[in-house]
């Protein structure tokens, strides 16, 4: 079976569990796996449970923030602990030796900035946490970076379809991205022109 097809079936799984009776807690399940292990991120489940249940938005916000940041945690120590076995095998897994190798070069010239440009883009952060780990990047800076990348991508989804509800759905599947991007970039070259001006 392809790549492709299982990756296929594991969204379309995490999507039926948006409807489970116990969505919160696999809400928060596949948000922690996700920063380790887990290839489909938890705005999969998210959104469409934000939309069906609006008067709890803030609260799948903060179980995808916490749980995400908790799994990061566990990512940087497979990365500090266990990368040869482990960590070594998850990057192996998701054929991400060569970005791996890429972000250690960002992780020495930008340290920190890092974690909180890709905890906000799409990039896999199982990558970022167990790099985070591998480089010995400080725990605490790491943490504390995690939380606020994390809490700033998931509650920009719950504002935006606490505001937008249905009609913001599509936008965000196909455009978050991109714009999350952008403004990391522009958080990033504000950094390096404060740094060299």
């Amino acid at each position: 079976m392809s790549r492709i097809v299982i990756l296929d079936k594991l969204y379309n799984r995490v999507i039926e569990l948006a409807r489970h009776k116990y969505a919160s807690a696999w809400l928060a399940f596949i948000s922690f796996i996700e920063s380790t292990i887990f290839p489909i991120p938890p705005d999969v489940m998210f959104v469409p449970m934000c939309i069906s249940n609006r008067k709890k938005i803030w609260f799948y916000a903060t179980i995808c923030t916490v749980f995400s940041v908790i799994g990061g945690a566990v990512g940087y120590f497979l990365g500090a602990i266990f990368y040869d076995t482990i960590g070594f095998a998850i990057l192996n897994m998701y054929s991400m030796h060569g970005k791996f190798t890429e972000f250690q070069q960002y992780y020495k010239e930008f340290g920190v900035l890092i974690v909180l440009a890709a905890g906000i883009t799409p990039f896999p952060y199982k990558v970022i946490t167990i790099a985070s780990g591998v480089i010995g990047l400080n725990f605490f800076l790491f943490m504390i970076s995690s939380l606020i990348a994390r809490a700033f991508r998931f509650f920009l989804e719950a504002i935006l379809l606490w505001y937008f509800g249905e009609k913001i759905r599509i936008f965000i599947e196909k455009h978050l991205g991109i714009l999350t991007a952008i403004f990391v970039f522009l958080i990033i070259g504000g950094f390096i022109l404060i740094k060299y001006i």
